[in-house]
């Protein structure tokens, strides 16, 4: 089973995986961010973001289903998908390989998002912190099918420990 986590930069989703990671014993993270990162390393830094190379998707599918074949369990995804064709064809490929996922959209308001990215205390150059602001708006333009696509986990005012349990809550039905 994979448990996919998206929402903006700053929304709690790394945070949040780090505490469900702890919570489930069979449960380990897996960052498609690092297929992007292999793929900078192959083809050379795309203009806007390595989602958009033509291999990022099938990659995560692939490398998804090869890990979970290995190690069972669960896969902890957290990615930021704000293009809907990209997150439609990693969603087929992992329904092709017969791999279950549930989609949580971590969400809080503009604002909030603002003050956690400008306070995060994550090590962060002054150009990576700016990155994730200047895409605040494309993720307000994604919200719509986010929201059709995801269960919307509100995040604002809650710390990631009762954010992880609300997820853990939802995944199991209870």
């Amino acid at each position: 089973m994979i448990i996919r986590l998206s929402g903006t930069f700053g929304a709690g989703k790394t945070t949040t995986a780090r505490e469900l990671t702890a919570r489930l014993s069979d449960a380990r993270l897996f960052g498609a961010e690092k297929v992007g990162e292999m793929l900078w390393h192959v083809l050379g830094v795309p203009e806007r973001d390595f989602q958009d190379l033509p291999p990022w998707q099938g990659l995560v599918v692939e490398s998804a289903r090869q890990v979970l074949a290995y190690v069972g369990g669960t896969l902890v995804v957290t990615r930021t998908v704000l293009v809907e064709r990209y997150r439609r064809e990693i969603h087929a490929g992992l329904t092709a390989a017969g791999v279950p996922v549930r989609h949580l959209l971590l969400h809080t308001d503009r604002d909030t998002l603002v003050r956690r990215i400008r306070t995060d205390v994550e090590p962060e150059s002054v150009a990576a912190r700016q990155w994730r602001l200047d895409h605040l708006d494309e993720y307000e333009r994604a919200l719509p099918w986010l929201r059709r696509d995801a269960e919307v986990v509100d995040t604002t005012d809650v710390a990631p420990g009762p954010v992880a349990e609300l997820v853990l809550s939802r995944v199991r039905g209870t």
